[in-house]
C-alpha cells in the first residue's frame, strides 16, 4: 500500500459518506509511515463535511498544518463546506479569513460562506461577503445567488 492507494480508499469513502472509516485508514496510513499528503487530508476532510461532522473536519485540518502539509484552496473549500453543512457560521468565517491570508477565497469559498451565514440567519454579514466577491472581480456562479 501507498500514498496513492490510502489516498483513493480515503477519497472513496468521502464518496461514500464514511467519514469514520476514512478517517481510520488516514490513521493507518501514518502508522504504517506514510505521510498523509493534501490530497488525503483533502478527501478525509471532504468525508466529515459529507458526514456532517465539521468539528472533525476542523481536527484533521489542524492535523494537517502541524505535520507540515500545506493546505491547498481544495482544503479551504471543502473545510468552509464542512462548517456550513454543520451549520457553524462563526467557524466558517474564520477559515474564510485564514484562506484570505494564504490564497485569497474562491467563489466556491465565499459561496459555502454565504450559505452558512444565511442558515445561521446571519443576512447582514452574508449581503457582506456577497458584495465583498462582487468588488473583488471574481464571477459569481449561480449558488453565489442562490
Amino acid at each position: 500500500k501507498n500514498e496513492i492507494t490510502y489516498s483513493s480508499a480515503i477519497s472513496a469513502c468521502e464518496k461514500g459518506g464514511n467519514w469514520r472509516t476514512a478517517l481510520d485508514l488516514l490513521k493507518s496510513m501514518k502508522d504504517k509511515g506514510i505521510m498523509p499528503t493534501a490530497i488525503a487530508y483533502n478527501a478525509a476532510i471532504s468525508a466529515c463535511e459529507k458526514g456532517l461532522n465539521p468539528s472533525k473536519a476542523l481536527e484533521i485540518f489542524d492535523e494537517m498544518k502541524r505535520e507540515g502539509v500545506r493546505p491547498t484552496v481544495v482544503t479551504f473549500s471543502a473545510l468552509i463546506s464542512a462548517c456550513e453543512k454543520g451549520q457553524q457560521w462563526k467557524l466558517a468565517l474564520q477559515v474564510l479569513e485564514e484562506m484570505k491570508t494564504t490564497f485569497g477565497p474562491n467563489v466556491i469559498a465565499y459561496s459555502a460562506a454565504i450559505s452558512a451565514l444565511s442558515k445561521g440567519q446571519q443576512w447582514e454579514k452574508a449581503w457582506e461577503l456577497f458584495c465583498e466577491i462582487e468588488q473583488s472581480g471574481k464571477k459569481l456562479s449561480v449558488v453565489t445567488y442562490n
